[in-house]
């Protein structure tokens, strides 16, 4: 049973903190050098709380039929919220957590720790280092959620780790990334760009601020070999608590255009995201 109290340790990459949220008896917030990483709800795993996380569900909720198991590699530990989502929405599922920072690994395992059964395997190793190694065709759905702090680490930006990614996904497979960005998007728009060379299918999804241009904000990249089920999402993203829209065909293309993909001799970590933008308290 879990103390409701405040959990503070310094691990590998940083302090994290484990808070208790007073509204949901067994619900969790998880920061990193006091940026937002995970939020989880013990008793009930398929609640998801942050927006970009809910954006995330939708493209889980709709790659395949309602309820299916997926072979699922995540890129990206923090509490585990969407592996327990997707162990609780798609039970079966194989299900294998990358996560750099063993330390953290370690807080979670102690305080957060996994249903008996979940089929979720938990592996304290870079995400790069971890794709390179993978077998190739392993993975129905790769999701990558990786932060050093608030930034996406430079060699998870690059259009060589994208080729990483790709190689691991089957043909059917589809990638999903959290991304941050701000206008004009000149790290969204690369990235787009470098995934658009591998993937014949594209879609962004970002609350509409956010495309506007009027504030930084998360963006959820979604990338495939086949016909995404884009209406579907669309839906989705529009009907949710906190409404997204979905960019994809002309629009996207009109969105990226010009930008170039990035090799890794000139890649960097996504932008530092402007004071308070996703802070808390």
């Amino acid at each position: 049973m879990n103390e409701a109290i405040p959990v503070s340790r310094v691990t590998d990459h940083g302090t994290a903190k484990l808070m208790p949220d007073v509204d949901r008896e067994r619900a969790w917030l998880l920061t990193v050098d006091g940026a937002p990483q995970s939020y989880v709800d013990l008793d009930e795993p398929a609640h998801l709380e942050f927006e970009y996380t809910r954006r995330l569900g939708h493209v889980l909720d709709t790659v395949a039929e309602p309820g299916r198991a997926l072979d699922v590699l995540h890129l990206g530990g923090g509490a585990f919220t969407l592996p327990r989502y997707l162990a609780v929405t798609r039970p079966g599922s194989r299900q294998d957590v990358v996560e750099a920072d063993r330390g953290l690994l370690d807080l979670v395992a102690e305080h957060l720790p996994l249903p008996d059964g979940s089929g979720i395997t938990a592996h304290g190793a870079d995400a790069r280092a971890w794709l390179e190694a993978a077998p190739a065709d392993s993975a129905d759905v790769l999701v990558a959620d990786v932060f050093g702090g608030s930034r996406v680490p430079a060699h998870l930006t690059s259009v060589d780790y994208a080729h990483r990614a790709a190689r691991v996904l089957r043909a059917d497979g589809v990638y999903v990334a959290n991304l941050a960005d701000g206008a004009p998007f000149p790290f969204l728009r690369a990235q787009l760009a470098g995934f658009a060379t591998l993937f014949e299918e594209l879609a962004l999804i970002a609350e509409p601020g956010v495309l506007r241009g009027r504030r930084f904000g998360n963006a959820v990249l979604v990338a495939a070999h086949r016909p995404l089920d884009t209406a579907a999402l669309a839906r989705r993203a529009a009907a949710d608590a906190f409404p997204a829209r979905l960019e994809h065909g002309p629009a996207l293309r009109a969105f990226i255009g010009d930008a170039r993909p990035v090799r890794d001799e000139d890649a960097v970590p996504s932008p530092e995201p402007p004071a308070g933008a996703f802070g808390i308290g």
